[in-house]
């Protein structure tokens, strides 16, 4: 975005550049090589590393991108996207749905684990494919509902007066243009028992420019409590553009939350995970979970040591207010909430 003013006595007017977040979509980055050739790395690639991706393709937004390090394989960002052989290795304990998401699913597209509480998978397309992802092995085909129907799920939380809240997940919830997700949300609306709106997503981190007037319009103007939930793992994610998304929402007078995912090689210093709670603070953005990796299949080079995870959230707690401390949680199968670690 630029100031752009012809005539020394008028008033700047808003010049507003680069693509739109759909056109950002179709450019993304699929192919390894070219991605390892923009960051300047070697683009040799082994059979396992193309058989990582050939199991969960790689795609990654030229917005992601451009916060990569060039030269440097161990970046950060880099690392939470790139195929690496070890995805192939198998791990014992590592499952293909380690939260037990099938169990949950009652009606299409629709999962209830938690009392008050029930979770309409909208979308199986995600902005970015985190290598890590739990849900990367999930059968959308079979579990999700056509695109913009979700009436099963609807009469479903329609005929349960405990649920008071809803959350949209996926995938990734805002890959749906804001009219299907304006019309959902407002048949969410309708049905009394229901007073909160939970949205999560990824896309305001990855392409901020997904934070536009119509999301802003249709979340800010529903009769429900709306409440955004992003996904940063790291500080370097959160460049100029992201803040002035995430300060737009606030500004907008929508809560936002993050989560974010305690990664091996990633944020698993405590150095870096301050940084991150600063940065999101500073923005008014709540910390509000830092997660053990879910251990799905594919993912075990990413887990760090619970252990581990404690001394981490200890130095937090010795560093920063306790309003900025995310909750150490783990999601198990079958408990009535996440598990508090620390």
């Amino acid at each position: 975005m630029s100031l752009v003013t012809n005539e020394p006595n008028c008033r700047p007017t808003v010049k507003r550049s680069g693509p739109s977040w759909q056109q950002a979509i179709k450019r993304a980055v699929r192919d390894r090589g070219e991605l390892l050739r923009q960051l300047g790395l070697p683009a040799q690639s082994t059979a396992l590393a193309q058989a990582a991706e050939d199991q969960f393709p790689l795609f990654v937004p030229q917005e992601w991108i451009d916060r990569i390090r060039p030269g440097d394989p161990h970046d950060p960002l880099l690392r939470q996207i790139l195929p690496l052989d070890a995805e192939t290795q198998p791990f014992r304990g590592f499952t293909a749905d380690p939260v037990d998401d099938q169990t949950a699913a009652l009606a299409p597209g629709l999962l209830r684990k938690y009392y008050g509480r029930a979770l309409i998978v909208t979308t199986g397309t995600c902005a970015v494919h985190c290598r890590y992802c739990f849900r990367r092995h999930f059968p959308y085909e079979a579990l999700s509902p056509p695109a913009v129907t979700w009436d099963q799920a609807i009469e479903w939380i329609a005929a349960e007066p405990d649920i008071q809240e809803v959350l949209l997940s996926g995938g990734d919830p805002l890959m749906l243009v804001d009219a299907s997700l304006a019309n959902l949300a407002q048949r969410l609306a309708r049905i009394p028992h229901v007073r909160r709106l939970r949205v999560h997503s990824r896309l305001p981190i990855v392409i901020p420019q997904r934070v536009d007037d119509r999301l802003i319009s249709w979340l800010s103007g529903l009769r429900l409590t709306t409440i955004m939930v992003v996904h940063a793992n790291h500080p370097a994610e959160i460049d100029v553009r992201v803040a002035a998304a995430l300060e737009r929402l606030v500004k907008a007078g929508v809560p936002v939350l993050n989560q974010a995912v305690l990664l091996r090689g990633v944020n698993d210093r405590a150095e870096v995970l301050i940084e991150l709670c600063e940065r999101l603070i500073n923005l008014g953005v709540i910390p509000y979970y830092l997660h053990q990796l879910d251990r799905v299949a594919g993912a075990a080079h990413f887990e760090v040591p619970i252990e581990r995870g404690r001394e981490i959230i200890a130095q937090l707690r010795s560093r920063l207010p306790g309003y900025a401390v995310p909750r150490y949680v783990h999601e198990r199968p079958g408990a009535p909430s996440k598990t508090v670690l620390a």
